[in-house]
């Protein structure tokens, strides 16, 4: 097609400022391999992405489907965040055995711990198959027959693509929907958990600290891969052998100085960095601060809840830590739209986009797209707030109103076809027992009391006291019998009738209001993503992210958030000290962290100056999903590993300035430190590949 001929010269010929971008692996060659080289890096475009030899994306992994994780010895050891193994150490932890607060080490492969339905994918090849996937779309056709003939076409790419017997595929659109890529798979199914630190060290200041700098978490644990006698990927077994990798990333002991190369290399989830100025606008003025306002309302209780209960202090630390992250990365996400003056710095743009359209004898193809925006979005943003505002409550922040909603899915599922009645509840079995794992009703009544009235004038906190979905027993009691019966039970229940015709209302008229008000929103962020390469060609644009494995490259820099302040690009162990607070479940520190602090005991992990360095600054372009990605020297080494932005930075989703964006990342050098001299685990170390580039 002709704006695909357009994409792929533009993408050639264009300029950039070597900051920001996240780029597709194996589109690096040329101006990316370029302006990565005039970083400091001395890698090529194939030591990054090769399909026919051992390369860096052979090292990473999706972790889970929502993080990043890296492979870093031969024998398949795995490194990523301890936030995103948060669930699986908390589901091996209890009262007694307490690895959230003390820790966890394998001592060796036998004491590893399995996780049941955790994975790790790598990519084995990514091919542009835009041609065939757009081959029989044409401008006649609604959004919905272009959709239909998309999936079609894609369906039969998939069906044929030539692959292992273990391997998967999937295609992906980028561009908005101008571009289109096949990725090849494997994903690995037996993952153990090998070491994390305690909470202490992993999770050290807590909600205080998180999204802002200087920071101090060792924020990292290990899991282990394990595949069959074939080296494949297979379910749990006894029989399962350690992984042993295509590439395993080697680890620097030498550091990082300001102005040093940094590539981050993961799978970042979701960004909108073409939105119009008036999208921005809705989401920081209107959209984000009445989420804010629910979280917050359902933070109160259960932080409160958590300070005074060990017991819900495990059960709610996943969930806690979940809905208090997106928290407060909404808020900075406005703080630094308005500090950077992003929406009128956005219309300046459009005027500058506008004026282009003229000059090239556009208008009249795309000069009324900025008009149509402005008119969709006046109606699309009070149903936008209030579909969101049902998902916090009902699926976000309060468990038993989650469960009437997954009830409500059931019984659906089977008035629509009663022959579901089996799988349909044995999913919603599979759910309550889920959420039941780690529920405390009283914890639960108190969110609801806080965040309902900003749903709802409807509130009845007495449906606690007659429902049986409080319990997990006489909830499933509910589901014995007949489909007559079952459905006759759920309609009797206190809690599932008052929660119902919010629900219904949900389903009938808010959801379906959102997708009528959203899709032509949809199909014109797609023209204009056309018309902005095609009306100013000496702009780059990189693809919005997508849960696709990409690389994002800049240099170890400090920042200024404000007037007169100035953060230096790395914190040390001495700042752990300064914050310990005895006894504060956010900044409290184990006391043999403090004696090897007090005894100068670093071994060969200290910087130059004598210190542990704890977390350094860059200037990578990261987003949700980077979390556990590895953060890589000029060589190809691993430096550290990506975990936070600053707060102000969080914009960068939808408005990457690099004077104020910057990610966080845990130097590797803390990691080793905590893994030997803390926790006594040199045999991991001894796994490793430890180097000295700059020596």
């Amino acid at each position: 097609m002709k704006y695909l001929k357009f994409l792929l010269l533009f993408v050639t010929l264009s300029t950039f400022s070597q900051q920001g971008g996240m780029w597709i692996p194996s589109l690096l060659e040329g101006m990316n391999e370029k302006e990565m080289t005039s970083l400091g890096s001395k890698l090529t475009a194939k030591d990054i992405y090769d399909v026919n030899n051992s390369s860096i994306k052979d090292a990473i992994g999706h972790f889970n489907g929502g993080c990043t994780s890296e492979v870093i010895s031969p024998k398949g050891l795995i490194l990523t965040n301890h936030h995103c193994g948060y669930s699986q150490i908390q589901s091996h932890s209890s009262l007694e055995n307490n690895y959230l607060e003390n820790g966890f080490w394998a001592k060796n492969l036998k004491d590893e711990l399995p996780n049941k339905g955790l994975f790790i994918e790598f990519i084995v090849s990514i091919h542009d198959v835009t041609q065939e996937v757009l081959a029989n779309i044409n401008e006649q056709m609604t959004e919905k027959e272009k959709q239909s003939a998309i999936d079609k076409a894609s369906n039969g790419i998939l069906k044929n693509w030539p692959k292992e017997d273990w391997q998967d595929s999937k295609i992906k659109s980028f561009y908005k929907g101008n571009q289109y890529f096949l990725f090849v798979t494997e994903r690995f199914n037996d993952i153990r958990l090998v070491g994390a630190p305690p909470n202490s060290i992993g999770k050290f200041g807590s909600d205080t600290d998180n999204w802002v700098f200087p920071r101090h978490t060792g924020d990292f644990a290990l899991f282990r891969i394990y595949a069959d006698a074939n080296n494949r990927p297979a379910e749990y077994s006894e029989n399962n052998k350690p992984y042993t990798p295509k590439h395993y990333l080697p680890i620097s002991l030498d550091g990082v100085e300001e102005g040093d190369f940094t590539m981050v290399f993961g799978f970042p989830g979701r960004t909108n960095e073409y939105l119009p100025a008036l999208a921005i606008e809705h989401i920081t003025k209107d959209y984000n601060p009445t989420n804010i306002a629910i979280r917050d309302a359902a933070l109160q209780v259960i932080n409160e809840k958590m300070i005074a209960d060990d017991e819900v202090r495990i059960k709610y630390a996943s969930k806690q830590a979940r809905i208090a992250n997106a928290w407060k990365k909404w808020i900075g996400e406005n703080l630094g739209i308005e500090k950077s003056n992003a929406v009128e710095n956005r219309r300046k743009f459009e005027a500058t986009f506008t004026k282009a359209l003229k000059e090239k004898g556009l208008e009249d193809k795309y000069g009324d797209i900025l008009p149509e925006f402005d008119r969709l979005y006046k109606d699309f943003g009070p149903v936008n707030i209030k579909h969101r505002n049902f998902i916090e409550v009902f699926l976000v922040t309060n468990e038993l109103l989650q469960m009437t909603f997954r009830t409500y899915q059931m019984e659906q599922a089977m008035s629509k076809n009663p022959e579901l009645f089996d799988t349909a509840k044995q999913n919603l079995i599979g759910r309550l027992q889920g959420i039941h794992k780690n529920y405390n009703v009283d914890v639960d009544q108190g969110v609801f009391k806080n965040v309902m009235p900003l749903y709802t004038d409807n509130v009845d906190a007495s449906i606690y006291n007659n429902t049986a979905f409080t319990n997990l027993d006489t909830a499933l009691k509910l589901l014995e019998g007949s489909p007559k019966e079952v459905l006759k039970n759920i309609n009797n229940d206190a809690a599932y009738s008052y929660a119902k015709p919010f629900i219904e209302e949900f389903y009938n008229e808010i959801d379906k209001e959102f997708q009528q008000k959203n899709e032509p929103i949809t199909a014109l962020q797609t023209r204009y993503m056309t018309a902005l390469m095609e009306a100013l060609p000496n702009a780059r644009y990189f693809p919005d992210a997508n849960s696709t494995l990409r690389v994002t490259y800049g240099q170890v820099r400090g920042y200024s958030p404000r007037d007169a302040v100035y953060y230096n690009h790395v914190s040390y162990l001495d700042g752990v000290v300064e914050k310990y607070i005895p006894g504060d479940y956010e900044f409290d520190v184990p006391q043999k962290l403090l004696d090897l602090y007090a005894a100068k005991d670093f071994g060969q992990y200290a910087d130059t100056n004598g210190k542990v360095p704890v977390c350094f600054l860059g200037t990578n372009h990261t987003t949700g999903g980077n979390s556990g990605s590895p953060a890589i020297d000029a060589h190809g080494n691993l430096i550290g590993l990506n975990f936070d932005r600053v707060w102000e930075g969080t914009m960068s989703d939808m408005n990457y300035d690099p004077e104020i964006c910057r990610n966080i990342m845990v130097d590797v050098r803390y990691i080793l430190f905590i893994i030997d001299k803390y926790a006594g685990a040199k045999h991991l170390i001894d796994e490793m590949t430890l180097v000295h580039p700059k020596k």
